[in-house]
């Protein structure tokens, strides 16, 4: 079955300056590693649509996006939150990315797909119901898993979060939503510093710095990856963040791209059980360049099995 991968050139015009890390270059990097792999070529290629407003207030409420839009600036730029910078393509390219999100859920609950990658940005994993934080606008995985059980009645969505910073924002979304099981690797303590919830629906594997592939793989294998088989889910999200990666200017994990592809490897096990395969994957941080491109290679080989 197919593999797709959703993008849209929107998501190259959110750009929130150029000492900020999270910027255009990063998609560059990675259109340019999967076109050197011969990964493109292999994936078939869909446009994210914008998200609409349904969509985005199962998870978001209603002020907070009619206050984005009241300050997505025309011109220059506009400081939503100490880390968050909007300019006049902003909006348009979250939407994007939120939207990817959601078609990829249809994708994969339809059949047209097996798996699905959005090569998208702004990332998401901290926005929180209504608040802007830590580069990200609206919250694409949390959105994507409220689009999968209110418009195809899914009843356990998994998301994996991987990115080095906690998933604080979609965790929050589904703090009372038994459907939802969330599994969050992160390094501690780092951003978003503060208290987190201990609860059944969210699995915390907390990284010190220095940590490496070992640990990585020991915390998931141990703790994680047996809750969530035993959740069976019908549909599995991953928040992908890179930004674990050695040499990332912003965290201090020392992870490889191989590490990227075993757990990939292993969340698809998980869909395939009992899923049917579903599984969506969504781009969070990773800031190190060019370090970015072979690890989203490697996740992506292993994501759906649809490499050269």
């Amino acid at each position: 079955m197919a593999c797709a991968l959703i993008s849209h050139p929107d998501c190259f015009d959110h750009r929130p300056g150029e000492r900020h890390p999270e910027s255009p270059a990063r998609l560059e990097t990675v259109f340019a590693e999967l076109e050197r792999s011969g990964l493109r070529k292999t994936w078939v290629p869909y446009e994210a649509p914008k998200v609409t407003r349904e969509q985005l207030e199962r998870v978001h409420l209603p002020a907070y996006l009619d206050e984005l839009e009241r300050v997505s600036p025309k011109t220059g730029t506009y400081r939503v939150e100490s880390d968050t910078v909007m300019s006049p393509g902003s909006l348009l390219a979250a939407s994007r990315a939120a939207g990817a999100a959601v078609l990829g859920v249809d994708l994969v609950m339809s059949g047209r797909a097996s798996a699905a990658f959005c090569a998208t940005r702004p990332p998401g994993h901290h926005a929180k119901p209504g608040d802007a934080m830590g580069f990200c606008l609206y919250g694409n995985v949390a959105i994507a898993a409220a689009h999968a059980m209110a418009v195809h009645g899914v009843e356990r969505v998994a998301i994996a979060d991987f990115d080095v910073h906690r998933g604080n924002g979609t965790e929050l979304m589904f703090r009372r939503e038994p459907r939802v099981l969330m599994a969050d690797s992160f390094q501690h303590p780092y951003y978003p510093r503060g208290e987190f919830p201990e609860r059944a629906g969210y699995i915390p594997l907390r990284l010190a710095e220095g940590d490496g592939s070992a640990v990585f793989r020991r915390q998931w294998k141990e703790v994680a990856l047996p809750k969530l088989r035993a959740f069976r889910p019908q549909l599995v999200l991953i928040s992908a963040g890179f930004d674990a990666l050695r040499d990332d200017p912003l965290a201090s994990i020392e992870l490889e791209a191989a590490d990227y592809r075993w757990i990939t490897h292993e969340l698809r096990d998980i869909a395939e059980a009992s899923g049917k395969g579903r599984i969506v994957s969504t781009l969070e941080g990773g800031y190190g360049l060019p370090a970015i491109g072979p690890a989203v290679a490697a996740h992506l080989m292993a994501l759906g099995d649809c490499g050269p």
